[in-house]
């Protein structure tokens, strides 16, 4: 609920801090006072437009500050909250600021944390319910009926839910497996030619890279032959130079030991004679392997050609070409068994489907019940509040299939009727402020506790009505506050002295310096306040007598 609300140069108010407690509070002052200006800068930290026009004359800027608290976080809010990543403790309290520049930029806040405007209207119906003359909102929007029907029936809404989005989910997998096969199913052929072609090509993962360092090394060994052939004939043969080094050593070896240099020359000789054979082994191993086969570098290039122009007709590297195959394969299994798998999608979707029907039925036939219940309490009301005349109807129409959803099969919304013989038609088409005002607190006591916004504010509720009616929208707006928190702007005594807290709103001047002030007032001043409500200007003693009848009474 709201605890406090503090406000710093809006319009008329240059500092303002009010504390609210739970049940009814009401604020009442002369026509002119400021009660809009209070509503305006409430609006505003619930992420109303940011207009200029409301910061103070001669000020930089406004701001408006709203703590609510709560034993434990609203569902809504909390969703929301968490959906723009806001973070609030448990226990602690929720602080909505909004601060407005005289430029006309605005900045919002909650706990401290920079958020949108647009984020404080989604909090808002979690907040404040407010209900007035131009209320477009609220119990007034149909868009909030079948939420509230639901409640009031004590309806398995979130099984319903729960159906609808089974059936979603097998009548998705269903249409996509449809789609799959019948893509699969025209390009069968075509796969099939080309898993021939594939398969007759028998690609290799590694095999490009293999074949190509094949083709080089024949194509470097083609190069480099005629060297080779030279290098090898100068290393064999009878008058090669591997055959001099070998008889020049044979000869030395006759005559080394005649003279140390001699042997050593020959151990020389020997080494390089040693080196020599094995470059002539190398050069024939080398031969060896860049030696090339026409033939066999024709069947390379082929394979190689082969495989790229594969791989460019599927738009893939040469490497990627047997998962290709596999996909294709698994593509063609899918045609095959394609018509049984779609079979177990049908039968799933189809039962899914039927059980949200069966669902959505029976809380169908469960609204149509608490409908009935719902317009007799509704009827119950009306009389006591000078709408006698008028009539209420929960309506309940069956919609197409194709606008069937999560909640239901239903279209939901409340339509009144004001004159006898007149149509039905919705609440705030055809319903005056006042009219309007009283009929949704008729709704809302029949509904009594079945959800809303943790606080409720009724905007003069009781405009140009009085006496008997005056006293039974007093009673009704007591009884609502019972469990709750309930504000209202009224200029009925009659409501006023039910209220637990009586603020009043004053404006005062000083020279050219006009200010709006709220005052919680005591005992005595709201005696003094009604009191002012029942005789006018000027306060009577009878007019003091009756206050305190309406106060002893309340």
């Amino acid at each position: 609920m709201l605890t406090r609300l503090s406000i710093r140069n809006i319009v008329l108010i240059e500092a303002l801090d009010l504390d609210f407690r739970q049940g009814l509070g009401v604020l009442t002052g002369e026509t002119g006072a400021g009660k809009s200006i209070l509503l305006d800068a409430l609006g505003l930290v619930l992420g109303n437009r940011a207009d200029s026009g409301l910061v103070r004359a001669g000020e930089d800027q406004a701001s408006v500050t709203a703590s609510f608290e709560f034993a434990a976080l609203p569902a809504g809010v909390r969703a929301v909250l968490d959906a723009a990543e806001v973070d609030v403790e448990p226990g602690e309290p929720l602080i909505v600021k909004r601060r407005l520049k005289a430029d006309g930029g605005s900045k919002a806040f909650v706990n401290d944390q920079p958020v949108s405007a647009a984020l404080l209207r989604e909090l808002a119906p979690f907040l404040v319910e407010l209900h007035g003359q131009h209320d477009d909102r609220g119990l007034v929007n149909p868009k909030g009926h079948r939420l509230l029907l639901d409640r009031y029936a004590r309806a398995d809404s979130a099984g319903v839910e729960a159906a609808w989005k089974a059936w979603r989910t097998a009548q998705d997998a269903l249409d996509q497996a449809r789609e799959a096969v019948a893509r699969a199913g025209a390009d069968r052929d075509l796969l099939l030619a080309h898993l021939a072609e594939l398969t007759t090509l028998e690609p290799v993962e590694g095999e490009e890279e293999q074949l190509a360092e094949a083709r080089a090394a024949m194509q470097k060994g083609e190069r480099l032959a005629g060297d080779l052939a030279e290098l090898q004939h100068l290393w064999t043969g009878s008058d090669s130079a591997l055959a001099t080094l070998r008889g020049a050593a044979r000869r030395l070896d006759r005559i080394a030991g005649e003279h140390p240099l001699l042997a050593e020359a020959l151990a020389a000789l020997d080494r390089a004679v040693i080196e020599a054979s094995e470059a002539e082994d190398k050069l024939d191993r080398a031969g060896e392997a860049l030696a090339h086969d026409p033939a066999a570098l024709d069947r390379i290039e082929t394979r190689l050609f082969d495989l790229r122009a594969m791989a460019r007709k599927h738009h893939c590297q040469v490497d990627d070409l047997p998962a290709r195959m596999r996909e294709m394969r698994a593509q063609l299994d899918l045609i095959e068994g394609g018509e049984a798998g779609l079979a177990e999608l049908e039968a799933a979707a189809t039962r899914a489907a039927e059980d949200y029907r069966q669902r959505a039925a029976a809380l169908s036939a469960r609204r149509t019940e608490a409908a009935l219940r719902l317009d007799a309490a509704v009827a119950d009301e009306l009389a006591p509040l000078k709408l006698d005349a008028a009539r209420f109807r929960t309506s309940i129409l069956r919609l197409p299939e194709e606008r069937w959803g999560a909640g239901g099969i239903d279209g939901i919304e409340f339509l009144i009727s004001t004159n006898p013989g007149a149509p039905f038609a919705p609440l705030g088409k055809i319903a005056s402020g006042g009219e309007l005002s009283r009929f949704i607190l008729a709704l809302k006591v029949a509904l009594a506790e079945e959800g809303g916004a943790a606080t409720v504010i009724f905007d003069e509720i009781d405009r140009g009505v009085g006496g008997a009616v005056a006293s039974a929208i007093g009673e009704r707006l007591a009884r609502l506050a019972a469990n709750g928190q309930l504000l209202a702007v009224t200029h009925s005594p009659q409501v006023a002295a039910r209220g637990g807290q009586h603020y009043v709103i004053a404006k005062s001047s000083e020279g050219t310096v006009t200010r709006t002030s709220v005052h919680l007032l005591d005992a005595a001043g709201r005696q003094e306040e009604i009191a002012r409500m029942l005789s006018g200007a000027e306060v009577t003693a009878e007019a003091r007598a009756q206050a305190d009848r309406l106060l002893e009474r309340a």
